[in-house]
């Protein structure tokens, strides 16, 4: 079976020139170089979980439509495509979003990139510097929302931390279940499995950093 990676970069290229949409315009809307776009669509750089939904958002077309093969007909675009964004779509944490080669970032709270999960999920980068496996965002689980849709729970490598800002979470952590509220804050190792889940009536809101380190579990 082909890769369907493969068919990424042309078909980017190819839904963007029907659009209308210049290279420069798209890399300014996703606040990134244009050579960082021309990579992509040449198929020189594989684009993160995040960038990828924002070009489909973008684009307004489903994420499906970018990895079919070029030639292939595009349905109209909507003005709001409502994209659906799955825990699973990522091993890590640190895979949504692209690496970054800063050594000083400042975030505007107006400008953060946002990744929303099918599930009431909803992540948004606070700070992204040259340090890999790091992720440092807010968190935000809507009313009912939970880790994954299915309920199952997930892991993997390195560190997590949390600090809850408003609502409360339940966290189940293993064999415990603990009730993060406003206020408490925790630190885990992540290679144990975990779920999050929101069962009030009311907004959870917290700042999390996910550590990788890379680090091989016995």
């Amino acid at each position: 079976m082909t890769d369907p990676i493969a068919y990424l970069g042309p078909r980017l290229k190819e839904i963007r020139m029907k659009t209308g949409l210049s290279l420069r315009e798209i890399a300014r809307q996703l606040n990134v170089s244009p050579s960082f776009v021309s990579q992509i669509e040449n198929g020189k750089s594989q684009p993160s979980v995040a960038t990828l939904y924002a070009l489909a958002k973008l684009l307004s077309v489903p994420v499906d439509v970018l990895f079919e093969s070029a030639g292939d007909p595009v349905a109209p675009p909507t003005k709001a495509y409502d994209l659906d964004v799955n825990r699973n779509n990522f091993d890590h944490p640190t895979d949504a979003w692209d690496s970054s080669r800063a050594r000083i970032s400042a975030v505007n709270p107006n400008n953060r990139s946002i990744i929303t999960m099918d599930s009431g999920v909803t992540w948004e980068r606070l700070a992204a510097t040259a340090e890999e496996s790091v992720n440092f965002m807010e968190i935000v689980y809507e009313p009912g929302a939970e880790t994954n849709k299915s309920g199952e729970m997930i892991f993997h490598n390195g560190f997590e931390y949390g600090y809850a800002l408003v609502g409360e979470l339940e966290v189940t952590i293993g064999d415990l279940v603990l009730q993060l509220s406003a206020g408490h804050s925790m630190g885990f190792d992540s290679s144990i499995p975990h779920r999050f889940r929101n069962t009030s009536n009311t907004q959870f809101r917290g700042i999390w950093f996910v550590h990788g380190c890379d680090i091989a579990h016995s």
